[in-house]
């Protein structure tokens, strides 16, 4: 149930990667077909594209701003492969705690779901994958004593789908649909740490 960390390609190109599927697939739909392409003055335009998106992180979906210079870009591919790799550890100390026969220590399960919610939902903006459209009645379920390792076993399942995503295991893999895929994969894991963080609070101050 561990997920085994690989040292991915430079988290820039996964950056860019997903910031170049979230600004140009919409236009990629609406090209008409046409005489080919010149790929070597393409894949220039493409390269000179994707530079000037990673100054975007910021401001996706929102007015220009100031481009990004050297060190707060340096900053912010730090704190999202930090993020990154910090839910991976989480998760994995989440499965030992779930294989254990032992009770589960429920100040544990709040902390790291807390803290996996605070990364996850600082990916969703550094990546540009918020969900695009909220989803209406659609409440998340509370997990009681009897169903907090179910709602664990989840949280887990989700996590795993989000980081062996095409999209994010392989960063230059560009496909809409796993760009979609992993959106909505992030966003349940906050949806689900969120709960399970509230949850096994309320449970381990039951238990004092």
């Amino acid at each position: 149930m561990n997920i085994q960390h690989t040292p991915h390609p430079p988290m820039m190109m996964l950056i860019m990667v997903v910031m170049t599927l979230a600004f140009s697939t919409p236009a990629l739909c609406q090209q008409p077909m046409g005489a080919p392409e010149d790929h070597t003055n393409a894949e220039r335009a493409r390269q000179q594209e994707m530079s000037s998106r990673e100054y975007q992180l910021r401001n996706f979906g929102t007015a220009p701003r100031a481009p990004l210079d050297k060190r707060q870009k340096e900053a912010l591919m730090a704190q999202t492969q930090e993020d990154f790799t910090r839910i991976l550890t989480l998760h994995n100390e989440i499965a030992r705690a779930l294989a254990s026969k032992g009770a589960l220590d429920y100040h544990f399960i709040s902390d790291a779901a807390g803290e996996i919610k605070k990364r996850s939902t600082r990916l969703q903006g550094t990546l540009a994958l918020q969900p695009s459209t909220e989803v209406p009645g659609k409440k998340q379920e509370e997990f009681d004593d009897t169903q907090i390792r179910s709602g664990l076993i989840k949280l887990c399942g989700q996590i795993k789908s989000f980081v062996t995503n095409p999209i994010i295991e392989t960063p230059n893999t560009v496909d809409a649909k796993e760009l979609t895929r992993a959106r909505e994969d992030l966003e349940r894991v906050v949806q689900l740490s969120g709960q399970l963080k509230k949850d096994a609070g309320r449970l381990s101050k039951s238990k004092e």
